[in-house]
């Protein structure tokens, strides 16, 4: 493989690399790590097109020391962008204080004429030292991040830090060999930047993710009090009576309507309004079981659907149960506030097969117990009061 296929090949890996990365970052709310990273393959570009263009024209030792110097600025680019990436409080300077210095070496050797294997010597050493750098950190910083791809870009980076060590050696031993070592390179940096591409586009997932997962939770969840909503209730009930139901089994419906809340939320305030009702869910969640389904379908309504009951007196029990924890006291702010609740019942199928059935007919008992002085429940009766 000739030197202009090998050099050819490795600006085509490292130009669309750099377009991935570029496009990455116009993803809104990308990790920062995402331009560093694209800003260092764009001088690892510039590196090999300095070799490809320049080194069959000028004197090789320009052409090296120019793409060498671009291979050093590379390093302490990826670094900075690992660092952004992982979100650490690490000051990137002393980097650049390293990659300046060699420079400084590169410019000192071209212009004094040292020795290829003297030159190539301090620019590998500090190469190999940003990139193992760059794996440690990988390796020893990964928690809470997506970890085999930073396993994967903790091994390229050691790789990587062992082959500049040796480059200088080995081209000076078997000088046919630096086609390989560029080769090699290349495929060791193909890997560290596949890696952290990988990197990144796992954590853009986990936060589709879990942004998917938060907006569900808002579609089905009452904001205030955490209970589900009556969106949830509806979409999920006929789910329920499938899983929940088995034969001479029935599942009741509670309509529950606060007694005395209005005149707490008129004399104490919103706040206080709204930590009584907090409170009152809570109790709800604590008095049902995890197979019942608790919503707020109102400002001060609430429904509860419970399942596997074994018969109509079973429903009694838990309407009483329920009960006896919403007439107790609320402490809020140090201050108790007495509350009733008036709880009507329907079953199903004895009072309907659709939600929205046994919701209206859960509804009619519940304002016959308000109609009877409140603080009570009823099972659902068709027979006028």
């Amino acid at each position: 493989m000739s030197y202009e296929t090998v050099h050819t090949l490795g600006s085509t890996t490292y130009f669309i690399f750099l377009l991935l990365f570029l496009w990455a970052r116009t993803i809104p709310r990308t990790n920062p790590g995402c331009g560093w990273w694209a800003a260092s393959l764009a001088c690892a570009l510039l590196a090999r097109l300095c070799l490809f263009f320049l080194l069959p024209a000028q004197d090789e030792r320009w052409a090296i020391t120019i793409y060498a110097m671009f291979n050093v600025l590379e390093k302490p680019l990826l670094l900075a962008g690992l660092i952004r990436f992982l979100g650490l409080d690490t000051r990137i300077r002393w980097y650049w204080v390293v990659a300046s210095a060699a420079e400084l070496w590169l410019a000192l050797a071209l212009t004094a004429d040292v020795p290829a294997y003297v030159r190539a010597t301090g620019y590998c050493t500090v190469n190999a030292a940003l990139l193992a750098y760059a794996g440690w950190l990988a390796l020893s910083r990964r928690d809470g991040f997506p970890r085999w791809p930073l396993a994967m870009t903790a091994a390229a980076g050691f790789a990587l830090a062992l082959h500049w060590l040796a480059v200088p050696t080995l081209t000076e031993l078997f000088p046919s060999w630096s086609r390989n070592g560029f080769v090699l390179g290349t495929a060791l940096a193909l890997i560290l930047y596949f890696s952290l591409l990988a990197a990144m586009l796992s954590q853009f997932q986990t936060r589709l993710i879990d942004a998917e997962s938060k907006a569900l939770e808002m579609a089905f969840q009452d904001p205030l009090t955490g209970l589900n909503n009556q969106r949830y209730m509806t979409t999920l009930f006929d789910h329920a009576l499938l899983l929940a139901t088995r034969p001479h089994h029935v599942v009741a419906v509670f309509y529950i309507d606060l007694d005395n809340f209005k005149p707490i939320n008129d004399t104490a305030g919103h706040a206080v309004g709204d930590e009584v009702l907090k409170t009152v869910a809570a109790r709800l969640k604590s008095s049902t079981r995890s197979t019942d389904i608790c919503a707020r379908v109102g400002g001060d309504e609430f429904v509860v659907i419970a399942t596997q009951l074994d018969d109509e007196a079973q429903s009694a029990e838990v309407a009483k149960k329920l009960l006896a924890r919403l007439t107790e006291y609320v402490p809020v702010h140090g201050k108790d506030y007495a509350l009733g609740a008036s709880i009507g019942i329907a079953l199903y199928p004895q009072h309907g097969r659709s939600l929205a059935e046994l919701v209206q007919c859960a509804d009619n008992a519940m304002y016959r117990v308000k109609r009877k002085g409140k603080s009570g429940c009823e099972i659902y009766d068709a027979a006028p009061a």
